[in-house]
C-alpha cells in the first residue's frame, strides 16, 4: 500500500496540464516489496489526471469502462484472448453486482487483465459548466469509492493490485485527483482525439458516431499524427444497452489486427506507466464456475 500511495501522491503533485511529467522517484516500497520505480517521463496530463502515457514507444493501453450494461464484454474478452492481449477494465458497482457479469469478471482475472474502480454509483463529481466546482463532499467520494473497492476485492482482486481509477464520466478536477491519491489511487482518463469514447451514444442521439466512423477515426488519427497512437489510453465501453444497436465490439478484432500490423503493442495501464508486475500479488478469482472459453 505504501508503494501505491507514494506513486499516487507523486503523480497528483507533479502532473501538470498539457505537460509531460519528468521522471523522478516517488517513494520507497515497504520491506519485501519490489524495487522502487519512477514516475514515467512523457505522460500528458490534464487537471492532475493522466491522459496519455509516454510516447517514446509504440504501445497502447486499452481501457474499458462498464456500468449497468455489459453485453459487449464476452466478445471483447474473446478478441483479446485470441490475440493474447492484456487490457485494463474499470467497472462500477452496477456492473459488479449483476449476476450475469460474474463469469466475465472471473474471466478478466483469469486472463490476466487489470481490474479497477470506476466509482460505485457513477456520481458526477464536478459541474459540467465549471469543473473547478466540486459537487460532492470528501465523505461522499470516499464512501462511494470504498464500496467500489470492497466489491472489487470480493470479486477476487487484491487491494494492493488496485492502483488506478477512472472517474465516472471521465470528468474530474484537481480536488478529485487529490482525494483519489489519498486512497493510493492514480487517476487516469482517456486520450482524446479518436472519438472512441463516443461508442456508447444511442442511435437516436444527435451526437451519435457510428462504430465504423470510430474505427476509421482511430486509424486516421494514427496515420495523421507524428507520434501516432504512442502512449494512448484508448477507451471503449463494455456495453451500451438496447438504445445503441451499432455495437463497437464488432470492429474490435479488426482494429486490434490493424494496429498490430502497424507495429503497436497492447499493454496494461500499469505496464504503460512503468509499474512492474512483481510489485503486487497476482489476482485470484473467488470460487465459482470456470470461465467459459
Amino acid at each position: 500500500m505504501l508503494l501505491t500511495l507514494g506513486l499516487a501522491t507523486a503523480l497528483a503533485g507533479g502532473c501538470r496540464d498539457g505537460q509531460r511529467m519528468r521522471a523522478g522517484p516517488f517513494g520507497q516500497p515497504p520491506v519485501g516489496a519490489g524495487s522502487p520505480t519512477s514516475v514515467p517521463a512523457g505522460c500528458t496530463c490534464e487537471h492532475g489526471g493522466i491522459l496519455r502515457g509516454p510516447r517514446d514507444r509504440k504501445r497502447i493501453a486499452l481501457v474499458f469502462t462498464g456500468g449497468g450494461h455489459g453485453e459487449s464484454t464476452p466478445v471483447i474478452l474473446d478478441e483479446l484472448r485470441a490475440r493474447n492481449i492484456k487490457a485494463s477494465f474499470f467497472v462500477t458497482g452496477d456492473y459488479l453486482r449483476q449476476p450475469v457479469h460474474q463469469p466475465y469478471l472471473r474471466r478478466m482475472i483469469v486472463d490476466g487483465h487489470d481490474l479497477g474502480p470506476h466509482s460505485d454509483a457513477h456520481l458526477l463529481y464536478c459541474a459540467w459548466e465549471d469543473r473547478r466546482r466540486t459537487l460532492i463532499t470528501h465523505d461522499q467520494f470516499d464512501a462511494d469509492l470504498t464500496r467500489n473497492i470492497d466489491d472489487l476485492v470480493a470479486t477476487g482482486v487484491p487491494r494492493a493490485a488496485i492502483r488506478f481509477f477512472i472517474p465516472p464520466f471521465e470528468w474530474y478536477n484537481e480536488t478529485i485527483v487529490g482525494w483519489a491519491a489519498q486512497r493510493g489511487l492514480v487517476l487516469i482518463s482517456f486520450t482524446p482525439g479518436t472519438r472512441s469514447n463516443a461508442d456508447y451514444l444511442p442511435d437516436a442521439d444527435p451526437r451519435f458516431v457510428s462504430s465504423q466512423a470510430i474505427y476509421r477515426g482511430i486509424l486516421d488519427r494514427e496515420a495523421r499524427e507524428p507520434d501516432g497512437l504512442n502512449g494512448f489510453l484508448l477507451l471503449l465501453h463494455l456495453g451500451t444497452g438496447p438504445r445503441r444497436t451499432d455495437k463497437m465490439h464488432r470492429f474490435l478484432g479488426r482494429l486490434l489486427d490493424d494496429l498490430t500490423g502497424r507495429g503497436y503493442a497492447f499493454v496494461r495501464v500499469d505496464e504503460l506507466l512503468g509499474l512492474v508486475a512483481n510489485e503486487v500479488t497476482t489476482s485470484q478469482p473467488p470460487a465459482g464456475p470456470a470461465p467459459s472459453d
